[in-house]
């Protein structure tokens, strides 16, 4: 892809092997034809189109990354690496009708980038919605708005994100994309993780139903693989929509490459076999960067970080590529300060940036669960030796070491960092799980509550992908009922858990409390599924503590 941009009015422009809680079943039968199939065959047939929607992510005070793909002839589909370099222009406006152009450009789409193309525009005034279009060979784009960030130094009253996580295609649809693009009051929204799925199709689907079938119909390895699979999540109208009211704040998780991914290798990769880790995660980080509206950070990943004024700060983290392997359950490994989920560098960057921070809040992204989610948990004063002495976890018996239970002296690290430094207003944003919990995130699990909390986090249920819930096929309600008491009971600084349900988040902050809405919806496979708030939690500003709210914001 190469660039060239232009600025108006002196504006400058620049360029079923899951090992957690929730293991699905296989898939037996398809209920619907891809539609990914559908669209690229019937289209492009006079000139480019943009069959994939229009995005824009990563907002700064000054700029925003836009983002498209184009389709300049019928062969040129997601992966085929066929199709004619074509000139892409787009444009920037403060108003829909895009009759007040602020800046524009033109970038050149080629094969070698899967005719994907970014604009990374600079030059805008900050806290200002934007509207932007691209186009190509005569045709246009739909138009969509974007938003910028406050000025850094700005005083923000309040700002609102949409948060989402594990979208799996063949289990459903993606209605919590449409009731969020519907509201049309987010300053953005962030994806924390499983953005696209890498299995063969049924090898994960809903309940042993294949709702809807994806492209490739094998699991994904190659460049092309990947290519294909992201250009068929991005022809859901639901994910176009969103992608279309607000800007994205992305980072990845192990999907966007293997079930349970770490620096290594994955649980759902057979080396050799399936060709080497190394190239395959090559091919996964390419085609995430090609297609995804985020700017690659730091040694080419997703851990960056963004500001909104004075307000909050955002921390992004990636917890894949630098991690160690995954431990064994039930094994004292987990403690081993040898072994990491951040690696070195990340983990110092992240405590340097929580230090420094002069923001009312401090946000972390987070793509899987920080607080301990343990069985067995005694007093510290009593459980430690004897773990010591059996070689156990020391925290209890983690139930999922691909969290950061299997990673506990990271762990301490970053939570006694917090305390020693008085750091305050550290709330985590978390996915993975495919359940929604608020926790209060402990020094010291076995004590608490006696023993503080260091932060707080509020963790965004699945979208489509299955919970325990469809596991074991109950009726909605039953197994949260059953289960999120004793969840509860050992351990104590986790105040909700729903095992049971589908949906979002809403994040709205202030300067007096962080407040999270939480969303169901009605039925994953429908559509067009309704939604309805299900509770809010709030941590108040300096108390580290997690409280019931009796409505949303």
């Amino acid at each position: 892809m190469t660039s060239r941009y232009r600025a108006s009015q002196g504006i400058n422009s620049h360029a079923p092997r899951r090992r957690t809680v929730v293991k699905a079943a296989a898939a037996t039968a398809a209920l619907a034809a891809p539609l990914a199939a559908a669209l690229p065959a019937r289209a492009a047939e006079s000139g480019p189109a943009f069959l994939h929607g229009v995005a824009s992510g990563d907002p700064l005070p000054d700029g925003i990354l836009l983002w498209t793909r184009v389709t300049p002839t019928p062969e040129a589909t997601p992966g085929s690496g066929a199709g004619p370099d074509t000139e892409v222009e787009w444009a920037v406006a403060r108003d829909r009708a895009m009759t007040h152009i602020v800046a524009q450009g033109s970038v050149t789409a080629t094969a070698a980038s899967d005719h994907t193309v970014k604009a990374d525009v600079r030059g805008l005034a900050p806290a200002t919605d934007y509207w932007f279009r691209f186009s190509a060979g005569g045709t246009d784009s739909p138009v969509a708005r974007t938003r910028t960030a406050p000025a850094a130094d700005a005083s923000v009253a309040n700002l609102r994100f949409g948060v989402v996580s594990c979208a799996n295609w063949e289990a459903g649809y993606f209605a919590p994309y449409r009731h969020l693009a519907a509201r049309g009051d987010l300053d953005a929204w962030l994806h924390l993780g499983d953005y696209i799925y890498e299995y063969a199709s049924g090898d994960y689907a809903a309940g042993k139903t294949v709702v809807r079938r994806h492209a490739p119909a094998h699991e994904i390895l190659t460049l092309a693989d990947y290519r294909i699979r992201h250009g068929t999540y991005k022809t859901d109208a639901d994910l176009q929509a969103l992608h279309a009211t607000a800007p994205v704040v992305a980072i990845w998780d192990d999907h966007e490459f293997a079930d349970n991914a770490w620096s290594g290798g994955a649980v759902n990769h057979t080396e050799g076999a399936e060709g080497a880790w190394t190239a395959r995660q090559a091919a996964a980080k390419q085609a995430y960067f090609e297609w995804m509206p985020v700017r690659p950070a730091i040694a080419g990943t997703t851990y960056r970080r963004l500001r909104f004024g004075r307000l909050a700060d955002l921390s992004l983290l990636d917890l894949r590529s630098f991690r160690s392997q995954q431990a064994a359950t039930g094994s004292g490994s987990v403690d081993d300060p040898d072994r990491t989920i951040t690696g070195r560098a990340q983990l110092d960057w992240l405590k340097a940036g929580l230090a420094a921070s002069d923001t009312t809040w401090r946000l972390v992204g987070n793509s899987v669960m920080i607080s301990p989610f343990a069985i067995g948990s005694l007093s510290a004063d009593l459980f430690r030796p004897l773990a010591e002495l059996l070689g156990l976890p020391k925290e209890g018996i983690a139930l999922n070491t691909d969290q950061w239970d299997g990673y506990t002296d990271d762990r301490r690290e970053l939570l006694a960092h917090l305390r020693s430094h008085a750091i305050r207003n550290t709330v985590f944003l978390t996915g993975d799980i495919h359940m929604s919990w608020a926790n209060d995130v402990p020094v010291d699990a076995g004590t608490y509550p006696l023993s503080p909390s260091a932060a707080t986090e509020f963790v965004i249920t699945s979208m489509t992908s299955d919970n325990l819930n469809d596991y074991v096929n109950a009726h909605e309600g039953t197994i949260s009922a059953l289960l999120s008491p004793l969840i509860r009971a050992a351990n104590r600084h986790v105040h909700w858990v729903d095992t049971d349900r589908h949906g979002y988040g809403v994040l709205d902050i202030t300067t007096d409390r962080a407040q999270m809405d939480y969303y169901t919806v009605s039925d994953r496979t429908d559509p067009r599924a309704t939604s309805s708030w299900e509770r809010s939690y709030r941590t108040r500003s300096g108390t580290q503590k997690m409280e019931r709210t009796w409505r949303p914001v």
